[in-house]
């Protein structure tokens, strides 16, 4: 294991002063190279493997950070939809920094509904500045006392309905500073970000494996109907031979071209060749989709409905009982995918 081999200069025999050609010609320090640069290479390609997976739409996470005298709280929440939705929830004094949110969120999820939440929690004992507004007060007393007078209703105006009309007070939070304010807020929503397009590759990588093991049987399926479809013409010209040899008792003779061109008539109307090259096509590419990085959700979904549309064409022209089975077992199995790839990116 190159992890725990010690390639020392001791090791080597190689002193501090020895020339650098000297060390390169060395035959252990070639290997050592050599072994290092297989190393490298193979953790490469893996995490080049696992870089590139479908990615889920569903997904959570939530951070909370303290900056000197406030506490910021973000949550992500991503849920399925046909398209990118981005819908935050802050405090109005952030309300600014609204459309930068979504940029960002943007960049990192292209499709599904994303719900962020964001609260801001003072830690300092400040209290928010007050302000009453006293002219505005004394217009809507002496309009509440002229009313009653008025109205001949013997009844003195309280302070209580005074402070009911809208703007008498004004509460005021501390002064936030926008941009300093975004400098906290993104480390916070990166943070967030990252737990939530983490949840949202492991989820992928499940549906993958899911994937997977259903494209398998759905292969399979095809090459049987296939495979059966190549005999279809021989069995029905001896079905018929026999079914004619029956019903006439071996009395007519059986018109040689009359019975090609029966079959001809069947070839032309069974024969499912290209259905199934068209469906093992959409299933290749299907599998090259999921193996990628890129939102292929609804491309995934359009091949979907292809695969289908191959399938139910094969079962209306498929008459035999053993390979319409099949073809309800392939039903099945695309009606999970569907399902599943409704949670796709």
């Amino acid at each position: 294991n190159i992890q725990d081999t010690v390639f020392s200069q001791r090791s080597l025999m190689l002193s501090d002063s020895e020339p650098v050609s000297n060390r390169m010609a060395c035959p252990l320090y070639v290997c050592f190279l050599k072994e290092l640069k297989c190393y490298l290479f193979s953790n490469s390609l893996s995490k080049k493997r696992e870089d590139r997976m479908i990615k889920s739409m569903t997904a959570f996470g939530r951070t909370e950070k303290t900056f000197g005298e406030r506490t910021y709280t973000v949550e992500i929440r991503c849920l399925n939809h046909r398209y990118c939705d981005i819908r935050v929830h802050m405090p109005p004094q952030l309300t600014p920094l609204e459309e930068r949110v979504k940029k960002l969120v943007a960049t990192r999820i292209s499709r599904g509904r994303v719900e962020i939440a964001v609260a801001v929690r003072h830690t300092s004992l400040a209290p928010p500045k007050i302000e009453v507004n006293v002219p505005l007060a004394k217009s809507y007393y002496e309009a509440l006392c002229g009313l009653s007078d008025a109205l001949g209703i013997r009844e003195n105006v309280g302070i209580q309905t005074v402070l009911d009309m809208k703007g008498i007070i004004t509460v005021t939070e501390p002064e936030e500073d926008i941009e300093k304010a975004w400098t906290t807020l993104l480390a916070c929503l990166e943070e967030a970000l990252q737990a939530v397009n983490s949840m949202r590759a492991s989820e992928g990588k499940a549906i993958c494996d899911d994937f997977q093991k259903r494209l398998g049987p759905v292969e399979n399926g095809l090459s049987q109907i296939e495979e059966s479809a190549a005999h279809v013409v021989s069995d029905y010209q001896n079905r018929l031979k026999e079914q004619i040899a029956r019903l006439t008792d071996g009395v007519v003779e059986l018109d040689p071209d009359r019975l090609a061109q029966e079959v001809a008539l069947l070839c032309a109307k069974s024969d499912v060749t290209e259905e199934v090259v068209r469906a093992k096509s959409h299933l290749k590419q299907f599998r090259s989709m999921i193996e990628s990085d890129s939102p292929v959700g609804r491309s995934l979904d359009f091949l979907l409905q292809e695969l289908n549309r191959e399938v139910n064409t094969i079962g209306s022209k498929v008459g035999d009982a053993r390979l319409s089975q099949i073809v309800v077992t392939l039903k099945s199995e695309l009606e999970k995918i569907r399902e599943q790839v409704q949670n796709v990116e």
